[in-house]
This record gives C-alpha cells, sequence and structure tokens, in this order.
C-alpha cells in the first residue's frame, strides 16, 4: 500500500548537518504518523522524530533541540533536519509510516524504508 524511499544518508562531521527526505508512494492518504527511527549495531531501533496526524510530533529526548522534523502532505514528504550532529547519531536511519482506521476498518499496517546510513566522524 505505501512505500518509502530515503535519501540524504552519508559521511558528516560532528557538529555538522544533513537532511533526510522521506517520499511516500501508494495510498498515502490514509497515513496517520510517518517520520524516522534509527538502529546503531548492537542497538534496537528507536524513534528519532515522527509527526502523528492527531497527537502531535514525538521527538527523542537525545535528539531533542537539535534534530528538526517536517511533513509536506501535499507531496508525501517528510525531511528529518539533523543539525549538531554528533558520534552518537551513528546509525542506520529508517523512514517509518503508520496506517491505522482506513474508513471504519482497523487496518493496524506499518511501513519501512530500506534505511540509509549516517556516520557522523570525530
Amino acid at each position: 500500500q505505501v512505500q518509502l524511499v530515503e535519501s540524504g544518508g552519508g559521511l558528516v562531521h560532528a557538529g555538522g548537518s544533513l537532511r533526510l527526505p522521506c517520499a511516500a508512494s501508494g495510498i498515502t492518504n490514509t497515513i496517520d504518523a510517518i517520520g524516522w527511527y534509527r538502529q546503531a549495531p548492537g542497538k534496537e531501533r528507536e524513534l528519532v522524530a515522527e509527526i502523528h496526524n492527531f497527537e502531535g510530533t514525538k521527538i527523542a529526548d537525545a535528539v531533542k533541540g537539535r534534530f528538526v522534523i517536517t511533513r509536506d502532505n501535499a507531496k508525501n514528504t517528510v525531511d528529518l533536519i539533523m543539525n549538531t550532529l554528533k558520534s552518537e547519531d551513528t546509525a542506520v536511519y529508517y523512514c517509518h509510516a503508520h496506517k491505522g482506521y482506513v474508513g471504519d476498518t482497523w487496518n493496524n499496517m506499518d511501513y519501512w524504508g530500506k534505511g540509509t546510513l549516517v556516520t557522523v566522524s570525530t
């Protein structure tokens, strides 16, 4: 139903910035949340930032004040703007989308991008 295409990963020095765009395609009008998670080697996948239709924006404490997430509903895109990057931000970043109700039908589905690697050097 939904495909997520990520870009913007790469290598950056500590203190630098990156922008991670994610574009959703398919049946996108019933998405109720979209954002970014990340997973470092040997660690569990964790929320970075996500915009929910009815619950506002969720953002991890570790990136609060440094990262900003924006959503463009018309373009079906979400951007993660990463500032003041630290070595601990190094991870594979995954775009994520969720669907709940579609009309009267409960359609509890999660969709994931393939992941894009962000490496922060010191």
